[in-house]
């Protein structure tokens, strides 16, 4: 009998604001791993605060402010060949998608979702920084269509 490959997510919740809620997320990422035709690989997500991720701008992109996501591709780089099946991490601050949320008119659990797709498609090579036009278009067209794609089945169950 073939064993079922299972892809590994970690959520990781390092604040204490708001409460994050995994088994819906790690539902939606299952769905947008598949939808992104990477269902095997391995990806963690950390949710902090608005300290926490400007330390972590600071220290690895030197960018002194805080921000909503960031991500760290693992499949960049001369070294993706020794862990091929991670995709990488992201870190999310809950503080910073609360007022995003608010000011986007969207739930905050819509805004998480939001900042997943955002920080994935990173993993995924997309980029809307420092690129063409075209790159930032086909990036926010990608953004658009799984979020609606994700939001349509969440309002069907």
């Amino acid at each position: 009998m073939k064993k079922k490959s299972r892809m590994k997510i970690q959520i990781e919740n390092q604040q204490k604001r708001i409460k994050i809620d995994k088994r819906r997320i790690r539902s939606q990422i299952n769905a947008l791993l598949k939808l992104l035709n990477c269902a095997n690989m391995e990806i963690s997500i950390t949710f902090v605060d608005d300290a926490a991720i400007r330390q972590i701008n600071k220290q690895y992109l030197a960018r002194d402010k805080t921000t909503n996501v960031i991500s760290f591709p693992l499949q960049e780089g001369e070294f993706t060949d020794i862990n091929p099946e991670i995709l990488g991490d992201i870190v999310i601050s809950v503080d910073t998608a609360s007022r995003d949320a608010a000011m986007g008119n969207l739930s905050f659990d819509e805004e998480v979702l939001f900042l997943i797709i955002h920080g994935l498609l990173h993993l995924r090579g997309y980029n809307h920084e420092n690129t063409s036009k075209a790159n930032t278009r086909k990036m926010k067209k990608k953004e658009k269509e799984l979020f609606s794609l994700l939001t349509q089945s969440a309002r069907i169950q």
